[in-house]
């Protein structure tokens, strides 16, 4: 069984690219499962840099800022569903990251951004953000052939949950800040 983390927990999210540590933050546990995983980074919260070959897009950022996020990481997917609050608690919009699967471990949880994003609006429509980003980062290397594959085979299964409304993370819907541990 998945190890499970308790509400009010605080983890430490890394960021793993080629089996070192990219980028780490901490979020705090809003709920777990075994299944789902929530969390929550606030806003303000530090965020550190390791040395690191690839420099990591938000490596000139000391703390995430401007935005709280709820996030729902669900066992064995190959993204990750993000509910965005602005600064007053009102929610802005959901989001769909496309990372590896989220590996848990005592006090944290690692896993790789894998580029490409879904951003959906307030009214449920969506939109694809950074496609243009995947040739690249493979021709790069900073996504392998695989990841691509399996992020690719996660889009089209997020679309079509999406076309047909079935999110599994609607439940989360009238989840606000207030509800959480933070």
């Amino acid at each position: 069984m998945a190890e499970v983390h308790r509400p009010g927990t605080v983890l430490t999210v890394r960021e793993v690219l080629h089996g070192a540590e990219w980028a780490s933050w901490d979020e705090r546990v809003v709920a777990d499962d075994g299944t789902v995983l929530a969390t929550v980074l606030a806003d303000g919260t530090p965020m550190t840099f390791p040395p690191h070959p690839v420099p990591h897009p938000w490596g000139r950022h000391a703390a995430w800022t401007a935005t709280s996020v709820l996030k729902l990481r669900r066992e064995g997917d190959w993204y990750s569903v993000w509910r965005f609050f602005d600064t007053d608690g009102v929610p802005v919009r959901w989001y769909v990251n496309f990372e590896t699967p989220a590996v848990r471990a005592p006090g944290a949880v690692e896993v790789n951004d894998l580029q490409l994003d879904v951003v959906i609006d307030p009214d449920g429509s969506w939109h694809w953000k950074d496609v243009h980003h995947l040739a690249p980062s493979l021709a790069s290397g900073r996504i392998s052939h695989d990841e691509l594959l399996a992020t690719l085979a996660a889009a089209a299964e997020v679309a079509d949950l999406l076309e047909r409304d079935d999110r599994w993370w609607a439940p989360w819907d009238g989840w606000t800040l207030a509800d959480g541990t933070l």
